[in-house]
């Protein structure tokens, strides 16, 4: 079974109808052919940070992309460590 996606539209009026409109999350779950748990996130998710929930496929918050390029980061300055341990007397790349 493939799952489903939805568009941030999609989220953002399925959170309206809990929040605005008083309709139960049960219900709305059903009217909508939704899991309550999901929901029930989608709300948890908007009201914690309004204006960068539900990014989108392929973007991400802003402290998302942060850790991303942090772990990149790392990951360059091990290798570069390692290289640098590993080097076994003169060569070019060791020298000062």
């Amino acid at each position: 079974m493939q799952r489903r996606k939805f568009s941030r539209e999609f989220k953002l009026e399925a959170v309206r109808l809990i929040k605005d409109r008083g309709v139960a999350v049960a219900q709305a779950a059903r009217d909508l052919d939704l899991h309550e748990n999901v929901l029930r996130k989608w709300v948890r998710e908007l009201s914690t940070d309004p204006h960068h929930a539900f990014p989108g496929h392929g973007q991400m918050k802003p402290e998302q992309q942060e850790i991303d390029r942090l772990r990149k980061e790392v990951a360059k300055l091990k290798a570069e460590r390692d290289i640098l341990k590993n080097c076994h007397g003169p060569c070019p790349a060791c020298a000062p």
